[in-house]
């Protein structure tokens, strides 16, 4: 099917009143911008993040491991959630993601702009702590199988209605922990601080390369193209919507924040325009919307289910609110992999993100240990929100 594209009129307008490069000026007057993410050369598509894909797949089957050994009543095989995160031993249902060569860990905590250059207060001793800590949720996952029913200081299972669902000693859910807190350290942290950083993009000749449209050997993209496309494919790369897909539709769904679903989309097909234009300008600047738009979903959910978990403390003490304040805690993880565009730092350091976890699971038993009377939960919530210049009401109406 022939793709669609248009012209958006608007965005030339607002970019021939503020800019007196005429040159650049006509390349912004030309700049077509698909409806759909949609790229091709020579009647063959540009677009390939099957790299990307492939790690959205091992993130749901980990999850889904846990879970149905859960459901099971089964003991969860460390050795194989080891195996999954490390993509060895043919852990996978699906064959073309053991065949892969791609794994979670040595994507997490990686970044360039963090990692590597040890910007945003990145350092190599964290990078090992946060895979440390991932694989500590494994160990956790595998004493709450054990047979046990939660309890104060207890790892075991806790029915969430029919579901089964397994906790650590302090009240945390591993699997919850890891889907939300990989979403960050992995996923988040390459998207905005890997493949969208302007040190990765313009590597060594990268910008002359994509210039001259000289392809990658084999390949139908020039490197450009490709890095964008593989942060894309961290967002958009699984049917079905999923991880921070999924998110950005229910932030999305509230309509203080609907706004935020479309923003995101039309800046990566216009700065992945703009890259087959060679219009950095344009490019750049759809980098910034990026950054700070998906910076707010983590923030939103975090504080959406910080004030879920207090409501469900009310009326279910253990599995539902326990359930919603560990999807808290990894969005609050997330928030550490953010980008403010305006710093190049995270909207929240290493040590705020910190503090914040401690506070949350605080006291001999964690989140057993929690007070739905006093205000901690609200508070934890007001830090993330006054963040981002949003309210801990607008954040609870998201559903």
């Amino acid at each position: 099917m022939r793709s669609i594209y248009f012209v958006l009129g608007i965005f030339s307008i607002a970019f021939l009143s503020s800019c007196s490069d005429d040159d650049t000026n006509i390349t912004e007057e030309t700049l077509t911008i698909p409806q759909a993410y949609d790229f091709n050369r020579n009647n063959a598509t540009t677009v390939d993040y099957s790299g990307q894909s492939n790690r959205l797949l091992m993130l749901q089957e980990l999850g889904n491991y846990i879970k149905e050994q859960g459901v099971a009543g089964n003991v969860v095989d460390i050795a194989i959630l080891d195996d999954m995160y490390t993509n060895a031993n043919n852990p996978f249902s699906i064959m073309e993601l053991n065949t892969s060569g791609k794994q979670l860990k040595d994507k997490t905590a990686a970044s360039k702009d963090y990692f590597v250059n040890l910007g945003g207060g990145g350092s190599i001793s964290e990078q090992s702590e946060v895979r440390s800590f991932f694989e500590a949720q494994f160990t956790n996952a595998n004493s709450a199988s054990q047979g046990n029913d939660a309890s104060q200081g207890v790892a075991g299972k806790y029915l969430d209605g029919s579901s089964v669902r397994l906790f650590a000693a302090n009240g945390l859910e591993p699997q919850q922990v890891l889907l939300k807190g990989m979403m960050g350290a992995c996923f988040m942290d390459q998207i905005v601080n890997n493949y969208l950083s302007t040190t990765v993009l313009d590597e060594a000749s990268n910008k002359q390369n994509n210039s001259n449209k000289v392809l990658e050997s084999g390949k139908n993209y020039t490197k450009m193209e490709h890095l964008w496309d593989e942060a894309y494919g961290y967002i958009y790369g699984a049917d079905g919507g999923k991880y921070w897909d999924s998110y950005i539709n229910q932030v999305n769904a509230d309509i203080d924040f609907n706004t935020v679903k479309e923003e995101i989309e039309l800046a990566f097909r216009k700065g992945r325009a703009a890259i087959v234009a060679n219009n950095y300008t344009v490019r750049d600047e759809q980098i910034k919307i990026i950054k700070s738009k998906i910076a707010l979903v983590p923030a939103v959910r975090a504080v959406y289910y910080l004030k879920d978990g207090k409501g469900k403390l009310i009326t279910d003490s253990g599995a539902k609110a326990f359930h919603a304040l560990s999807e808290a805690y990894g969005f609050i993880m997330s928030l550490r992999y953010t980008n403010n565009p305006e710093t190049n730092a995270p909207y929240f350091s290493k040590a705020e993100v910190d503090t914040i976890l401690g506070e949350l699971v605080a006291g001999t038993n964690g989140l057993w240990n929690i007070d739905y009377l006093n205000t901690k939960l609200d508070d934890l919530a007001i830090t993330i929100a006054s963040r981002f210049n949003f309210t801990v009401a607008q954040a609870e109406a998201v559903n």
